[in-house]
């Protein structure tokens, strides 16, 4: 699977017999050696098995190349005039750590293939050269790449279904997952959990005077202040619209009081352009806060509570932070 300009899984790409055991995406090699006959042979047997090959005789000139050019691999001889393959190698790794090193040698010693796999070789060959070892280490490490981005494609998509594509905050639904998630372990090991629900004082206001797009970018740093404010194990997520949440775990109601009202001044006296048509003169923020278990002992019954609890600070006036009271 492959990404197209767009961004969408590009699908189109169908099977060809021919195409077995070579690699399914572009893939850049790069030989470093002073004989021209190598050189030559490298990029005849890699670009039949389907590898895009440069060529350069010495270090120095890969060095060049590498400031130009991205590969996968390197393939390169130790023992070259100027530039050593060692040099290469170390370089290689400073300038970029994820590009394997594969060396090669005449002179075999197990003191220097030691020395190069301690530099991040990849894998070291004497020569004379066998070219099917060759093709075997290159499909290994084309398979091993491949992995690791599929790995990190499931890390970027996991990330991106519980992420707000906004604020960069935990969105609503991953929300609720993590409020009953902290439920459950405060339940277990008899914990407290504070539960802010904030809203943005009169945004509609502020959205209609200044525009959609600074209206986000007020939402985007509103969204960094609440996330810098609060505490490494807080989680703060956009619960929709203008309105924000925050799980504080391990934190009764007088923690989450005076949590929200850092979060209320930090915000109150924050620089956001345009603030002066807001009513008041300037950008603020309404909290409610309940607690578990003092206020409620399931999920959707906390969520009800920190709710009323906004409420009641907007109708008092806004920009305050208020605390479920049950009546």
């Amino acid at each position: 699977m492959s990404l197209n300009t767009t961004g969408k899984a590009d699908m189109t790409r169908k099977f060809d017999p021919d195409d077995a055991g070579k690699p399914t995406l572009p893939v850049r090699v790069l030989v470093v050696d002073d004989e021209p006959m190598i050189r030559q042979l490298l990029t005849d047997v890699l670009g039949d098995a389907g590898y895009t090959v440069d060529t350069v005789a010495n270090g120095e000139e890969a060095i060049l190349k590498l400031r130009d050019v991205r590969y996968d691999f390197i393939i390169t001889d130790l023992m070259m005039p100027g530039m050593s393959g060692i040099q290469v190698l170390e370089t290689v790794k400073q300038l970029d750590p994820e590009t394997e090193v594969i060396v090669m040698t005449g002179y075999a010693s197990l003191n220097t293939a030691i020395e190069c796999m301690k530099l991040g070789a990849a894998d070291y060959l004497n020569k004379p050269i066998n070219i099917d070892e060759i093709r075997i280490i290159l499909t290994r490490m084309v398979e091993k790449k491949r992995l690791v981005q599929k790995a990190r494609e499931v890390d970027f998509y996991k990330e991106l279904s519980r992420t707000d594509g906004l604020t960069q905050l935990y969105n609503h639904k991953f929300f609720h997952q993590l409020l009953a998630t902290e439920i459950a372990r405060a339940r277990r090991y008899g914990g407290e959990i504070s539960l802010l629900m904030i809203d943005v004082d009169h945004f509609k206001a502020y959205n209609d005077n200044n525009g959609h797009p600074m209206g986000d970018a007020a939402l985007q740093k509103v969204s960094w202040i609440l996330s810098e404010t609060s505490r490494d194990v807080d989680s703060v997520a956009r619960y929709g619209g203008e309105e924000f949440a925050i799980i504080a775990p391990e934190t009764p109601k007088q923690g989450g009081l005076e949590l929200g009202e850092r979060l209320r001044k930090k915000i109150e006296g924050a620089d956001f352009e345009n603030s002066h048509v807001m009513p008041g003169g300037k950008f603020t923020v309404s909290i409610g806060v309940a607690a578990y278990p003092q206020d409620a002992s399931a999920k959707s019954d906390l969520i009800e509570k920190a709710d009323q609890a906004l409420y009641q600070a907007k109708a008092s006036g806004r920009n305050v932070v208020v605390a479920y009271e049950a009546h």
